[in-house]
């Protein structure tokens, strides 16, 4: 059920950004860095979660270093999904998100050097087929979609790395980032550049309000991962894109034609058979249990 509301919650986020169109996405990431902190701090409060001491995290180098480079490749994938969802380009980023557990299995065959089993071979295949028939028929590669998949599957690989527990694991990833964001956001404010402080108050609001809007599913995603199998939660993983593809084709009326349709299929085929493949193992490991 955590599971569930967590993609759940990510999934509908294209109605919260469509009061923000053509947001300025370098101004909305720097809000959202800046006020994931405090709002870290209310819900770990609520939830009466410990956020670990200065002391205890900067005992952990290596934890800490991961955390940086994690916090800087997020960085990259919220732009992009932030830029897809103000620029009513919703399908591109559920085409991302589809893609990204193909991205996952690659880095874990090149960097944890895990075995493919033949579905995971065949998914890794249908995707990149269905990718090359978009290209074949648009001439430009799915960037967007691309930026997005492959930066989120590298940030599940640096997360392996960092032994801090989940609540700590966000606030180090924003704190390292957050000078960057409160000088960049200082300089627009001094210039008079601000699109959020010169817009109205509700705008001011919806700019600031993209932090909690983003941290509640990662919370529950992280309380999830604590009470249920990886397989289960990827399994349920496909509730965010299949709710972003549902909006953008029927709500926001973006095109959906042939060729995306084409790539579409074969992507989602090659995830039922990973899924499938997986259902019997699943079983197999609670009947041990």
């Amino acid at each position: 059920m955590l599971a569930a509301i967590s993609f759940i919650l990510w999934g509908i986020l294209p109605l919260y950004y469509q009061y923000l169109p053509n947001a300025d996405t370098n101004e909305l990431l720097a809000l959202r860095i800046i006020f994931t902190i405090p709002f870290m701090y209310l819900f770990a409060w609520l939830l009466r979660r410990n956020i670990a001491p200065i002391k205890q995290i900067m005992a952990d180098k290596k934890s800490l270093l991961f955390c940086l480079i994690a916090g800087l490749v997020m960085s990259v994938s919220w732009y992009t999904f932030t830029w897809a969802m103000t620029h009513g380009q919703i399908l591109a980023a559920s085409l991302g998100y589809f893609i990204n557990p193909l991205f996952a299995i690659t880095l874990a065959v090149i960097f944890l050097k895990e075995k493919l089993s033949l579905a995971q071979k065949a998914a890794v295949f249908l995707g990149i087929i269905g990718i090359s028939y978009q290209v074949y028929q648009y001439g430009s590669l799915p960037w967007i979609s691309l930026i997005m998949g492959s930066f989120f599957a590298i940030y599940g690989l640096l997360k392996k790395h960092i032994k801090y527990d989940s609540f700590t694991s966000v606030m180090v990833e924003s704190a390292v980032l957050l000078p960057f964001a409160v000088i960049y956001f200082g300089w627009l404010w001094f210039n008079g550049n601000s699109h959020a402080l010169n817009g109205s108050t509700t705008e001011l609001l919806l700019y600031i309000g993209s932090a909690p809007v983003t941290i509640l599913p990662l919370i529950f995603f992280a309380l999830a991962i604590q009470r249920t199998s990886l397989t289960m939660v990827g399994l349920m993983q496909y509730i965010e894109p299949s709710l972003q593809f549902l909006l953008a084709v029927f709500l926001f009326s973006e095109i959906f034609d042939t060729t995306k349709a084409i790539s579409f299929s074969m992507i989602w085929l090659g995830l039922i058979l990973c899924s499938i493949e997986s259902m019997p193992r699943r079983k197999a490991k609670h009947v041990h249990a």
